[in-house]
């Protein structure tokens, strides 16, 4: 079983891609993250959200930047069209060599013992656990 977070507003943000704070998250006016508690709070329009990868979280965390510290973020790679690619061949992958993996081993399961004074399964040990008597 898989427990999945509710969705909430940071689920409609792409990854690192810069975007005017007041569309995605309107509020009062906020400090930018690199500028720090010295700098004055600037309106939500001149502020920009970035949703950033978080090692513990899956939903990301928003950060929001002002203009001159916004993350630069690189050019998406073009999307080469389902026509040119049809008829395109590829050349195979080198497969990496897998490891040999060895053969599980076989448990053998020894038969339950019970005590024959308490009824109880007795441990590994041998020995009774209410009564103390050695079972063989």
């Amino acid at each position: 079983m898989r427990i999945t977070r509710s969705s909430d507003w940071r689920s409609a943000l792409p990854f690192e891609t810069p975007m005017i704070a007041d569309s995605v998250m309107p509020g009062d006016p906020a400090r930018c993250t690199t500028c720090g508690v010295g700098a004055d709070p600037l309106p939500r329009t001149a502020l920009w959200a970035v949703k950033h990868r978080h090692p513990h979280d899956p939903a990301g965390t928003v950060r929001l930047y002002c203009a001159e510290h916004t993350p630069r973020t690189a050019a998406p790679a073009p999307v080469a069209s389902p026509s040119r690619t049809a008829g395109a061949t590829r050349a195979p992958r080198p497969q990496a060599e897998r490891p040999v993996r060895q053969p599980a081993r076989k448990v053998v399961e020894r038969p339950a013992l019970i005590c024959p004074d308490c009824f109880v399964e007795v441990p590994a040990t041998g020995v009774c656990g209410m009564c103390g008597q050695r079972v063989a």
